[in-house]
């Protein structure tokens, strides 16, 4: 651990070969953590690790100390923040130690091209030959355009690179990683290939991508809303994110930050299940229900292979991943190969909960990072969502007795949490005094109390809390954790509460990870090993402030969630940050992903691909909206509009794949007594019927209905 502090000197030895070769991790402190060559008693020689655990190849050059007397002396001398070294294979060579070529995750290719005849390209080599280059001398290619007066031309150059070899995991290796390939090694042999398959395709690629584009911002929703509930999603395209030669994908928290596509972090992030469907359910399936999962305890590893241990906010978000999985597929298949792992998972969270009131139990580690104890909002509010999760999958697939089981545990939840953890305003923690080591929240107003309620929106599974507790909750949210400077309460906290790092900076708004308008905010700090973690309280973490800005859309908090999420986009506009980076523990953070979320909440979304149901309801402006939908196998554009008469008219046009269609359910201001429904696809009648809801309607079409791209349903009724 960082805390530890020593060193470890060898025995005596003389020098005799030319180098010293050794594998070294650990931290990055000159003279605080490393390898000291000693000779004569003084340091000839020091080197460090990285800032990370992976053990990399060094080599000390020792000849010019041929034949003096030596040692080696390993020291930690630091006990903050990467206070560790790591030392193996030391070996004495008289040669230095070298990666094997094919195996560095930094070989590859990298391709120039412009596309065009052969009449119109041509490279640009200094001799005419490349393997004649020098180091100060350039290649190039050439695009020649002629061009009458008046006319314009295009010239498109492709830029390719092909690195094979994923990078080597800086904390614990996953299983066989360093047998691994990227996933376009398999399709594509080197840059070269790389550039054919573009040149081939160029049209096609780029119509494709234009037409997501276009289809994207042809949206009623704010131009700033859509570039911030989006932007977070090129999280994939970065080092974030691996997919392996065997289609595994692999997730760190952050750029190489944090390994195991850990479930209390992802959990957060709606973006990638959303748009890429098919690559989650391969999560779920392969991972975290697969390597990661113990048959025995149905214990979801929350790193995979990569750290063995239960997260229990990890634990109930994934069963919940599972159910929105299953209704982002086709049909009930993914489900059905799944189910009993997903049960067996729930059955150890009913376990956790051994008096069956709804409430947690026991230990809970989280993604806060330390082992939390007591009665907490937060996680039961998951424990809860799941629940709900398992009660509908259970019913989809026959197994009553267990949905029934967990409808009546999450009924009587809603209720404890209400009379135990609400203290008239909002969701609190109870803590437990046999454990005074452990952080907590108690009487602080936290981010997450109602997290659970937020991930049943999300997947359109109605009500797990009570609808006005739930409500004065998150109005506390904005009320005393919504800060439109950040600075004051973060120097008024260093004497109550210090630490957390500036995610939020003086002068820029943020929503705080906990404030305690009530006092008591020592009481969340750790008696023990934990104390440092009570720093997160300070913080403003976009994934976090993302959820709760999606929740208080679903739940009509309509100024107060785009407050919270236009606060973080002024704070990563191009003059202060990387709009495309939401960093939190690393680069291009996994859980601000969860911005995605924010845009389904706008839209009101609601999916279930193998009953073919969709749902809009429309959060901002739903008497004229239009907006992007991703289904399992399609991706399009909906809109409706309600004139002053009442008549509603909908449009769901298919621009890519298909949509199978059973149902559809339209959200609107007011309650209606809904009549006169008319569909067609062009110029051909559909059948169905329409049934009245609060605030919606509900068509029922008589026959399933597959919408390919190019067509386009068209509903017209009076509301």
């Amino acid at each position: 651990g960082d805390a530890h502090l020593g060193t470890l000197t060898s025995r005596e030895f003389t020098l005799e070969r030319d180098w010293i070769t050794l594998l070294v991790g650990g931290g990055a402190h000159p003279q605080g953590t490393g390898v000291e060559l000693l000779v004569d008693g003084e340091v000839a020689y020091a080197l460090t690790g990285r800032n990370e655990n992976r053990l990399r190849p060094v080599s000390i050059p020792v000849h010019a100390w041929a034949g003096q007397k030596a040692r080696l002396r390993i020291v930690d001398r630091i006990s903050g923040g990467w206070g560790n070294v790591g030392v193996d294979s030391i070996v004495f060579s008289d040669r230095p130690r070298v990666e094997p070529l094919e195996q560095r995750g930094d070989i590859g290719t990298l391709a120039l091209a412009a596309l065009g005849t052969a009449r119109e390209v041509e490279p640009v080599l200094p001799r005419g030959e490349l393997e004649d280059m020098s180091t100060d001398e350039a290649a190039g290619v050439v695009r020649r355009l002629v061009l009458a007066p008046g006319a314009s031309g295009t010239a498109l150059f492709v830029l390719a690179w092909h690195f094979p070899n994923p990078w080597r995991d800086s904390l614990a290796m996953l299983t066989g990683i360093e047998k691994k390939k990227r996933h376009y090694a398999v399709r594509f042999a080197d840059a070269a290939a790389v550039l054919a398959h573009v040149a081939e395709r160029a049209e096609e690629l780029a119509a494709r991508t234009r037409l997501w584009r276009d289809t994207w911002y042809d949206s009623t929703l704010p131009h700033w809303f859509l570039e911030r509930t989006f932007a977070n999603n090129s999280t994939l395209a970065t080092s974030t994110c691996q997919r392996f030669d065997d289609g595994r994908f692999h997730g760190w928290e952050g750029v190489y930050c944090c390994a195991g596509t850990c479930t209390h972090v992802w959990q957060y992030a709606q973006g990638p299940a959303r748009l890429f469907p098919a690559l989650e359910r391969d999560q779920r399936e392969r991972v975290d229900f697969g390597l990661a999962f113990d048959a025995d305890s149905g214990r979801i590893d929350h790193r995979a292979e990569a750290a063995r241990e239960l997260a229990v906010d990890g634990q109930a978000g994934t069963i919940l991943r599972a159910y929105r999985e299953h209704t982002m597929s086709a049909d009930d298949a993914f489900l059905r190969r799944i189910w009993p792992r997903v049960k067996k998972a729930l059955e150890l969270l009913l376990a956790r909960d051994p008096d069956q009131d709804g409430i947690l139990d026991g230990a809970q580690y989280n993604t806060l990072d330390t082992t939390w104890w007591g009665k907490i909002a937060w996680t039961s509010s998951l424990y809860l969502a799941a629940l709900r999760a398992g009660e509908a999958m259970a019913g989809e697939l026959g197994d009553t007795d267990f949905g029934a089981r967990c409808r009546s545990v999450r009924e009587r939840g809603a209720a404890q949490m209400v009379s135990e953890l609400f203290n008239g305003e909002y969701f609190v923690h109870e803590v437990d005094p046999a454990h005074p080591e452990s952080n907590s929240t108690g009487d602080g107003c936290h981010i997450d109390q109602v997290f659970g309620q937020s991930w049943a929106h999300q997947v359109a599974l109605g009500r797990i809390l009570p609808e006005a507790e739930t409500r004065a909750a998150l109005r506390a949210l904005w009320k005393y954790s919504f800060a439109p400077d950040i600075g004051p309460y973060r120097t008024y906290m260093q004497d109550r509460l210090a630490g957390g790092r500036w995610y939020a900076l003086p002068g820029e708004a943020g929503l705080l990870m906990c404030t305690w308008p009530k006092g008591g905010e020592q009481s969340a700090v750790g008696q023990g090993q934990d104390s440092w973690a009570v720093g997160y309280f300070n913080e403003c973490m976009s994934g976090f402030e993302y959820q709760v800005a999606a929740h208080m859309l679903a739940e009509g908090l309509v100024s107060e969630g785009l407050a919270i999420t236009r606060a973080i986009h002024e704070r990563y506009s191009p003059a202060r940050r990387n709009p495309w980076n939401e960093v939190e523990c690393g680069d291009h953070y996994a859980r601000a992903m969860a911005s995605h979320g924010v845009y389904l909440a706008a839209c009101g979304f609601e999916i279930h691909g193998p009953q073919g149901h969709l749902g809009f309801a429309p959060k901002l402006t739903p008497e004229d909206f239009r907006g992007a939908f991703v289904g399992p196998q399609g991706w399009g554009s909906y809109a409706q509009k309600i004139e002053a008469t009442g008549k509603l008219t909908a449009a769901l046009e298919l621009r890519h794949g298909t949509l199978r269609l059973v149902t559809l359910r339209i959200g609107h201001a007011g309650p209606t007594r809904a009549r006169g429904v008319q569909l067609r696809v062009g110029t051909r009648a559909l059948a169905g019927e329409l049934e009245s809801e609060q605030h919606a309607v509900l068509v029922r079409l008589a026959e399933a209905l597959t919408l390919s791209a190019g067509e386009t349903l068209v509903l017209e009724c009076q509301v």
